[in-house]
């Protein structure tokens, strides 16, 4: 997408207010699922400026739904609004990004531990579908295919688990660091990175819980030393 620099230097506040209130709660629903999706997978840039009108023109809604959804955002923690007209993925900084992982670390293993028992065969089949797409994005240096395929992956996985709060949590940190690691993906490639997947599939498939929460927690790890890799090569 193209980034700009500003949100509408045409809104008005009170307008505002009034349209955010008369969009249908589905379709702020579904404008708000579809940023955080651009998040996750990397699709907005860290550091430059969000454009509320062209994000609205690819979403095919007005702007106020779109103001709304970044507004929800950044009380999550993946945007910061610091005017109206400036709005923006923050750039990240090595503290952030090791507290992030670190809660990564501690979350996934245990959702993806919840979730075993109620992973079906169909499930799986759809699990293992995931990964091979991911193997073609890695095969291919497709990045964006990357980030979209791992992150069905994982959801499939923790979406089996009967713990909303936890995966919610999940799904903000995703969101703080999916454009980080676009960046990262994209510059670095992917040659050198490791699929922990298949592992886990093989820990799901035989009911075997500690080796799950031992190959998510490796997958996580992978990420993290990515990124001291990129760090090295960027100073």
């Amino acid at each position: 997408m193209k980034a700009g620099v500003s949100a509408d230097p045409h809104g008005d506040e009170d307008g505002d207010a009034a349209e955010i209130g008369d969009a249908p709660a589905s379709l702020r629903e579904k404008v708000y699922e579809d940023l955080r999706y651009r998040l996750i997978t990397g699709r907005i840039a860290p550091g430059v400026g969000i454009s509320t009108r062209g994000l609205a023109q690819e979403i095919g809604v007005s702007q106020m739904p779109v103001r709304d959804a970044l507004s929800r955002i950044a009380a999550e923690g993946a945007v910061e609004i610091r005017s109206k007209r400036a709005v923006m993925v923050p750039r990240m900084t090595s503290a952030r990004f090791e507290e992030i992982m670190r809660l990564r670390k501690l979350l996934e293993p245990m959702v993806a531990t919840a979730a075993l028992p109620h992973i079906t065969a169909d499930l799986l089949r759809q699990i293992h579908a995931a990964d091979e797409a991911t193997d073609a994005a890695l095969d291919g240096g497709d990045v964006r295919a990357y980030m979209e395929s791992n992150h069905r992956f994982h959801s499939l996985i923790y979406g089996a688990a009967p713990l909303p709060l936890a995966l919610r949590m999940i799904e903000s940190l995703w969101m703080q660091f999916g454009p980080f690691m676009r960046v990262v993906y994209g510059r670095y490639g992917t040659a050198n990175m490791v699929d922990q997947h298949r592992v886990a599939i093989a820990a799901i498939a035989s009911g075997d819980a500690p080796a799950l929460a031992a190959a998510i927690a490796a997958d996580i790890g992978d990420c993290a030393d990515l990124m001291q890799d990129w760090e090295r090569l960027n100073t």
